[in-house]
């Protein structure tokens, strides 16, 4: 299976970067979830909880995000966020916050 190239930004810099098997999100229209091959898309999202499944399995990384913006082309998600809710950054060795 392929994987995604994940940045989770926010307004105050890099959240989280790396690789993952899925991402999850809030969007404006209903909760999205992304795989390897997903059509290009730009969504705007409303507060709630992005979730990341990296490579290599474990639990999944999670985020309250306050709004935002995702982006989806050719494997790579990017997810760019008003806000992260404090204590809710993951810290694990992915982690680049």
């Amino acid at each position: 299976m392929a994987d995604l190239e994940v940045d989770l930004v926010a307004t105050d810099g890099k959240v989280w970067s790396g690789t993952a098997r899925q991402v999850s999100a809030p969007a404006a229209d209903g909760e999205i979830g992304i795989l390897a091959g997903h059509t290009p898309i730009l969504s705007v999202l409303r507060p709630g909880e992005v979730r990341v499944q990296p490579v290599g399995g474990g639990e999944p990384l999670r985020w309250h995000v306050d709004g935002g913006f995702l982006s989806v082309d050719s494997d790579t998600v990017t997810v760019v966020v008003d806000t992260v809710a404090s204590g809710t950054r993951p810290a694990s060795a992915g982690d680049t916050h």
